[in-house]
Order: C-alpha cells, then structure tokens, then sequence
C-alpha cells in the first residue's frame, strides 16, 4: 500500500495569496498533480490540517473545487488555521467524521489501519488532546492490537527546537504517549504544523511531520529567533507498506528538477 501525505496547504478563496505573497492555490494544484504523475499512483492521501487558511466557507469551497481533481480517496482532519464546524459542514459528505465534537475517527478499510486524532483546541493554536479523546483512543486501538496502525494528528507531540514554532506547540504529550505505548502496532504518527520534515522516535513509535506543499518555515534554533518563512521547495511524503518490511517513508519533493540521468 502506498499512501500519500500532505499537509499545510492553506488554501485561500480564488484569487488570494497565502501571507500575500504564496499562490496556495496554485502550490495544491501543483501537489495534486504531483501525484497523480508518480510511477505508481497512492492508493490514499491523507492530508493532516491547516487545509485553509482561515477556516472561512469560501475557503472551504475552493478547498473542495481543488480536492475534486483527486484520482485518489483521501482523509482529512483540521489544523489550528481550520475552524471545526465549517470543516465538519464542509465535508459532511465524509462519513467517518463524526457528526459532533472532536473529529477524531478510525478507518479500518485498508492494509494499515488509520486512526485519526483531533489535537486542535478551539479559538487557540497550541494542540491538546482532552481526557475523553484519550480514552476514545485507547479504546479504539484495543480494538486491534495486530493490525498495523498509522495515527495522523496536526500538531506533532514534541518540541522541534525552533522557538517560534515550540510556543503553540503540543503543549502535554505525555498522556498521549502513555497511551500510545500501551501498543506495539502503531507505524508511524504521521501530523504537519511545522511546514518542515522532522522525525523523532517516540512512545515506542516514529513521529513524522511532513513538509508544506505552500511554504518552508525557516530553521531558526536560536532562543530569541524572529519567525520567518521561505518559499522553499514544496513536497509531500510517501509511506510505503509492505507485509514484508513494514513502513518506509520518503520525502517527495514537488516540482520540476534536472534530470532524469541513466545513473543510481
């Protein structure tokens, strides 16, 4: 099973830019292509919040005009930059959302279970996932401790180092990593926010955040560093399942580049 990732897009109504200076629009376009010209076409996509910029209807709207080119089936869950019952409204044709609350799910169709988590707190930026979402968790993957099990999140559970980015943060991932290490069959976290490729091994798992398709935040460890952002080179992720060797990520890089030339 092949399953694409990408997060980030903040999508903007037609003919506005993200921040005014990057075409959204046009970079998810980009992303979507992308995809659809890989040698070997993702059986899902999972995009991990942050979709819209605003979490306005008309962002929404666009949103769907573009996802509508998908070839692919996809899943989604809202980002801090995603407002809660218009993503609900928005995609009420998605039936493994829930109809109220949190919109945390579990799709169990495919190869790899996807269980998908809600860290986003209303009207605020940092993530938390509350005590009753936990519980709705470990119930979920007593569900099925054999079946391997990938978790998509928006806000990745731990510090990046970048202080800017660190301050809206997941603020506790203790109680979620204590769940989470109760089980053996989890592959990959897979969440967005950072707009940057980071990995971290935690809870007995692999965390990983996947790059923007719109824009690059900049890699500032200093402890008095100003936020800053680049229209760096977009990508996505690519998670590639086997029975035989597990989960094997890749960076993706969207866009054209020299080559290809006849040497590995």
């Amino acid at each position: 099973m092949l399953i694409a990732h990408i997060s980030d897009p903040h999508i903007r109504p037609a003919g506005r830019l993200y921040q005014g200076v990057a075409d959204s629009n046009r970079l998810f376009e980009d992303a979507i292509d992308h995809l659809h010209a890989l040698d070997r076409r993702p059986d899902l996509l999972l995009l991990t919040g942050d979709l819209v910029d605003e979490g306005r209807p008309d962002e929404y709207a666009q949103a769907r005009r573009l996802l509508a080119k998908l070839r692919m089936p996809y899943l989604v869950i809202p980002g801090n930059h995603d407002h809660r019952e218009n993503f609900r409204a928005a995609f009420a044709d998605h039936a493994y959302l829930p109809a109220e609350g949190a919109l945390h799910y579990c799709v169990n169709a495919h190869p790899v279970r996807i269980v998908a988590l809600d860290s986003c707190v209303p009207g605020r930026h940092h993530g938390d996932v509350d005590a009753q979402g936990l519980a709705w968790l470990r119930r979920t993957l007593e569900a099925d401790r054999a079946k391997p099990t990938l978790l998509m999140l928006h806000h990745p559970p731990f510090a990046s180092g970048i202080p800017y980015m660190d301050a809206y943060r997941y603020l506790d991932p203790a109680p979620l990593a204590a769940v989470l290490g109760a089980f053996d069959n989890i592959e990959l976290v897979l969440c967005g926010h950072v707009h940057r490729t980071m990995l971290r091994r935690w809870a007995g798992t692999v965390v990983c955040a996947c790059p923007s398709s719109t824009t690059e935040i900049a890699l500032r460890l200093a402890a008095d560093a100003a936020p800053a952002s680049y229209m760096g080179r977009p990508g996505c992720m690519l998670h590639l399942w086997s029975e035989a060797q597990g989960m094997v990520s890749h960076v993706s890089h969207i866009g054209a580049m020299e080559g290809p030339f006849p040497f590995a």
